[in-house]
Parts: C-alpha cells; structure tokens; sequence
C-alpha cells in the first residue's frame, strides 16, 4: 500500500506521516528529509545553490538511507539534526526547484517504495510533490492545509523559539511562493486528494482522521 501526504511547508506532514507509518506498520518515507540532505551536503561543500548542474550532480552521487526510526543518513551517517538547520531552510526550496534534482530524488523515492511493496508492506510518504508527481497512483492521497501564522508558531514551537514565529512565518510564505510557482513539480492539490484543514486539529486527531481513511482504502 502507497500512502501520499503533501501540502505546503510545516502543515504537519512528517509529523502525520511517520505516525501513521507506525501505526500501520509501513514505511515511513520521508522525501523533504531527501530534499534537506542533498542542500546541506551542497551547502557544506560549498556549492552556489543556484548552480543547477552542481546540484544536480550531488543529488545523483550521493548515497542516502533511511534508518529504522525513518530518519535519513547521508552516506552512512545521521543527517539529524543538520538537514534542519535554519540555513538548510534557506536554500532547500531552491536546490529542490532544481529539474535535474527532483528527477534524481523521485527516482529514489520510488525504488524505496517499490521494495517496500515487494517485501509485502508498503510506504507512507510525505512531501510536497508525493500525490501529484512521485506517486500520482497511490492508494491513498491526503493533502494537509494550515495557515502560515499557524505553520510559524508550530515551527517555532518546535525549534524552542517561540520569539521567532514572524520570521518564520515570513519565510513559509517566501517557500509556499517558490514551491508553488516552480516549473517542475510545483506544490498542487489533486482533485483526487483528501483535504485536511490542521488548523485547529491535534497531531493525534490529524492521525485518526488518516488511520480511518487509511483502513478504508486496504
């Protein structure tokens, strides 16, 4: 089974699907994590992230995995917590707008899922791009809402800086703009997807909402 949650930046979609992964006993794949790894190994290697053909190169070269608890390694190594740095925030809606990057990533992101379905599971994934491009097929498409105001304080929240929630806000907006206006893959809801508003939702009454559709589609 395929499970596809997307949506805008910080609508709650790792959070939902690494839960529902467990709950269900599937995969969690997390592909913004993929995203975060390729830009953090293109910043610390110094590369212009509007080099195209450079980051194009590091997303086809470098080895990622994901752990047992679903979180990514970058050559064999955690990419936790730096994948989630502030500076990683800046430039990963740039190297993901990157054609020759998202072609690298969907590429892998499907290999996963297909042997994760082979060994009789299957995947979970969230991102930005899973229901429209990366898994347009999947058995279950759910695309999760919230307003920025609330994506910033639940960011801020997370990070332990409270004070920083307009900052953040601002910088959703700029992400939710690039995202949504890039020429490959941009951020767009399915008409075959089911909308959730999280606005005023807990992370555990968003789980139950999906648990519920989920058990539906098996």
């Amino acid at each position: 089974m395929i499970i596809a949650i997307d949506g805008p930046a910080a609508s709650g979609k790792s959070t939902a699907a690494r839960s529902l992964a467990s709950r269900l006993g599937l995969t969690f794949l997390d592909t913004g994590a993929m995203y975060r790894a390729v830009t953090l190994v293109i910043l610390d290697r110094g590369i212009s992230t509007s080099d195209e053909f450079a980051c194009k190169t590091v997303a086809s070269d470098v080895r990622l995995e994901f752990d047992g608890e679903g979180k990514i390694l970058i050559g064999g190594m955690p990419g936790e917590p730096g994948i989630r740095g502030q500076e990683v925030n800046l430039h990963v809606s740039e190297v993901a707008a990157h054609s020759g990057v998202r072609r690298a990533m969907v590429r892998l992101q499907r290999r996963i899922a297909d042997q994760s379905v082979e060994a009789g599971g299957g995947v979970v994934a969230e991102g930005r791009d899973t229901t429209s491009v990366v898994f347009p097929t999947a058995d279950l498409k759910v695309f999760l809402i919230a307003s920025p105001r609330v994506r910033a304080e639940r960011r801020a929240k997370e990070e332990g800086r409270p004070e920083l929630a307009d900052e953040y806000e601002k910088d959703l907006k700029r992400r939710d703009d690039i995202d949504s206006s890039r020429a490959d893959s941009p951020l767009t809801e399915t008409d075959d997807a089911v909308r959730i508003d999280t606005d005023k939702l807990s992370p555990e009454e968003v789980l139950d909402a999906i648990t519920d559709l989920a058990r539906a589609r098996r």
